[in-house]
């Protein structure tokens, strides 16, 4: 039961952060900023 609560959190987890993510790249306001932006995310 432990475990799944686990993955269950860190799937929650996961989906928070992407959603962040999207968001900080759709506010970008150029392509330029947009590429600076996800080779930042690459690092």
């Amino acid at each position: 039961m432990l475990v799944y609560l686990y993955l269950l959190m860190m799937k929650t987890l996961e989906r928070a952060e992407h959603s962040h993510r999207d968001a900080y790249l759709a506010s970008a306001v150029d392509m330029g900023e947009l590429e600076r932006r996800m080779r930042s995310f690459e690092r």
